[in-house]
């Protein structure tokens, strides 16, 4: 029977593990937002762990894990760290990992060198680009105000000083983890070449974030490359992945619960995005900033701690149209993008 089912209902406690396939463990760590965890995996090598993904680092992640390592992992070393893709809830301890468990790291080159340079660029207040990119979209002005006030994020807060050094993963390449071989495919639009990987021994396949069940995964545009097109990469790397999607298949995703059924999931996610822009079409019979695109993109208003995330998101779905020629745009007295469908 096709359709998306969950093998197990819920996630393993924190410090403790669930073991999802013979030599494969799932465990989860805490995160301080709305999405408020992030799986990670360890495989079995035989003389130590290779693990996938790693949280945050805070303290409470190093406490957690240090209950891992003495428990689940039973002292046995980790020997290799696989990040799957660039964002600090994925790649946080990889840092640690390397500097004080001699661990080997391995991601793509653009995951590697986007989180090397983010957790070196440390700001003490917003850039003048940021600041720009914020108007230019449309943000609401006193979410604007407060972020010109204040401290912005910082990679560095939450992702431990990164080595020089790690082992290149990418597409097509074989890699043996776990007593399995793994093909890696690449995927986009949620971050750039995420590593994705598919055993060739079994039915597991670990997806990072590029395909998760029940939510879909943060597709935005930033100040460091805004006139990006993520969507387009986002449904081209869908399209491409669904082709190795099988109906038996365990997807180990960065968030919610392990599932079966991806050949559907993968459907949802192309579908999910279409949808979207066709109603976005139809809003943007008057011009419009990114700022007043939330409702037919989310079919919600969204504020609070989402608000940013959500503005970038529809910054993304707005360039999408540009590029492929379906809507234009004129700037605004204040200096945001308004953006009206061509007729």
């Amino acid at each position: 029977m096709s359709g998306i089912r969950y093998p197990w209902d819920a996630a393993p406690e924190h410090g403790e593990a669930i073991e999802v396939a013979e030599g494969v463990l799932w465990m989860r760590l805490p995160l301080p937002m709305t999405l408020d965890h992030v799986n990670i995996y360890a495989l079995d090598d035989g003389d130590g762990w290779t693990i996938v993904d790693t949280g945050f680092d805070s303290k409470t992640s190093r406490e957690i894990w240090e209950k891992i390592l003495a428990g689940p992992l039973k002292g046995k070393p980790i020997t290799r760290v696989i990040v799957t893709h660039h964002h600090p809830d994925h790649v946080g301890l990889a840092g640690w990992f390397q500097a004080d468990h001699g661990a080997a790291l391995w991601t793509t080159r653009t995951a590697w060198l986007f989180a090397r340079m983010l957790q070196l660029d440390e700001q003490a207040v917003p850039t003048q680009e940021s600041l720009d990119f914020y108007r230019r979209a449309g943000m609401d002005e006193e979410v604007f105000q407060q972020r010109a006030s204040e401290r912005p994020f910082n990679f560095s807060d939450v992702v431990a000083p990164m080595p020089v050094g790690f082992k290149r993963v990418k597409q097509d390449d074989v890699v043996r983890i776990g007593g399995r071989d793994w093909d890696v495919h690449i995927g986009n639009g949620h971050a750039p070449e995420h590593a994705t990987f598919w055993s060739r021994d079994d039915n597991l396949v670990l997806s990072g974030d590029q395909i998760l069940p029940s939510i879909s995964s943060n597709i935005g545009v930033y100040a460091t490359e805004p006139e990006a097109d993520p969507v387009g990469d986002w449904m081209e790397s869908c399209a491409r992945l669904s082709q190795y999607a099988r109906e038996d298949h365990l997807v180990l995703g960065g968030h919610k619960l392990p599932f079966t059924g991806m050949p559907l999931r993968m459907k949802q996610l192309i579908e999910n995005h279409h949808g979207a822009l066709d109603r976005l079409m139809e809003h943007l019979d008057r011009p419009q900033t990114a700022g007043e695109c939330f409702l037919p993109i989310f079919k919600r208003q969204i504020g609070g701690p989402a608000y940013g995330l959500a503005l970038v998101e529809a910054l993304a779905h707005l360039n999408h149209l540009y590029h492929v020629g379906k809507v234009r745009r004129t700037l605004r007295d204040d200096g945001a993008w308004l953006w009206q469908r061509v007729e």
